[in-house]
């Protein structure tokens, strides 16, 4: 029989099926929870923001795969992120019978951080970068049997604003801290990939050396180097397999078994 695992989920905002009730990989979710397994699902929502922020005039602008955010949109992205997408995952989730509390990495102070410098020359404005995680929240919620989702926000140290996290950074930061068993990326692309434009050059295996060239030589495209980024804090954090993956279905079981990219050290 298999030992149960703790698994730390990263759901992509453009991997989520329209956060409708027919959603395979909740389905995943709670089947393993039934089976003992522990999960922690750290969600995106970047194209949920996008359209809300499209609703008010406001163009987005990113610098390096990160949104730029004034405080416009950092007022949106709590909105969005906690108000929606969160609540969506946590009904959907208890319709499957699965006892989901959501909450933010504000909550507890689980992830704190600082706003991050500008990057070549434009500042980010409140978008953080995470110096220390607290998980003590999420092991009162694991040991009592809850399904913790979680909002990619932070908070700074003297509790004085929020600050919008990418979600893989936040998840990466927070499967490192709770010595994940295994840390899952779901996105909408199969593997991290050689070529950017050229599916066929996906990458079944991923040394720590290489990835952290692919961060410096160009390889990896805007969206996918913070997603690299997030998986290599996770293994340096004590996290055992790492795998970046689509979200086919059964996705997590998918990953595990290997059809995404795996990153170990």
């Amino acid at each position: 029989m298999l030992r149960p695992m703790l698994i730390v989920i990263k759901y992509g905002g453009n991997a989520m099926a329209g956060l409708s009730a027919c959603d395979p990989l909740l389905d995943e979710i709670a089947e393993r929870v039934r089976g003992g397994d522990q999960v922690v699902l750290v969600h995106g929502g970047g194209p949920q923001i996008d359209d809300e922020l499209a609703l008010r005039g406001v163009i987005p602008t990113r610098v390096a795969g990160l949104r730029v955010t004034d405080a416009q949109t950092l007022a949106v992205t709590e909105f969005i992120l906690c108000g929606t997408v969160n609540k969506a995952l946590v009904r959907s989730l208890a319709r499957r019978g699965v006892a989901a509390v959501g909450v933010s990495g504000e909550d507890g102070g689980l992830l704190i951080a600082r706003p991050i410098d500008p990057i070549d020359g434009s500042s980010l404005g409140f978008v953080g970068e995470v110096v220390r995680v607290d998980p003590r929240i999420l092991h009162t919620l694991l040991d009592a049997g809850y399904v913790p989702v979680i909002a990619p926000l932070g908070r700074t140290a003297d509790a004085a604003t929020a600050l919008n996290l990418n979600g893989d950074t936040a998840a990466g930061a927070i499967a490192g801290a709770l010595s994940a068993d295994a840390y899952v990326v779901l996105t909408n692309v199969e593997r991290v990939r050689r070529r950017r434009e050229d599916p066929e050059s996906g990458i079944a295996h991923l040394r720590v050396a290489e990835a952290e060239a692919f961060l410096t030589d160009g390889t990896l495209d805007g969206g996918m180097q913070p997603k690299v980024r997030g998986a290599l804090a996770a293994l340096h954090g004590g996290v055992r397999r790492v795998m970046i993956a689509g979200a086919g279905e059964p996705a997590i079981e998918r990953a595990l078994q290997g059809a995404g990219t795996t990153l170990t050290v």
